[in-house]
């Protein structure tokens, strides 16, 4: 008896388990693991623009922290192309949403830290 109260054997010795129950507890499980976006404050907003822009024009490496629903995104590399029309920016031949991105830092070329 003491065997089923520990670890996930009550689950697992229940013969009552649906598959219903296995669907809501894996749903439920994905739901606690995601992330809430980041709100940046116009300071802040001024500093990634500052920085994608920088990236841009002087070809300098860029450490940006994107929001992702499940996992912490960072992308680095050099911002190829900006479209304002359409709200994303281009690093290393790859889109991504402006509105998506939680800090940006550019990389000096001694400095390989992030943020």
């Amino acid at each position: 008896m003491r065997k089923k109260l520990e670890g996930n054997g009550l689950w697992e010795s229940s013969r009552m388990m649906l598959p219903e129950h296995k669907v809501a507890i894996n749903e439920l499980e994905k739901a606690l693991r995601q992330r809430t976006r980041v709100e940046l404050d116009e300071q802040e907003w001024e500093h990634v623009a500052r920085s994608v822009t920088d990236s841009l024009q002087q070809r300098q490496p860029i450490t940006l922290r994107l929001f992702h629903p499940l996992e912490e995104l960072t992308v680095i590399g050099i911002v190829d192309r900006i479209d304002q029309l359409k709200g994303r920016f281009m690093v290393d031949g790859e889109w991504f949403l402006i509105g998506d991105i939680e800090g940006a830092a550019i990389q000096d070329i001694e400095d390989n830290g992030l943020f």
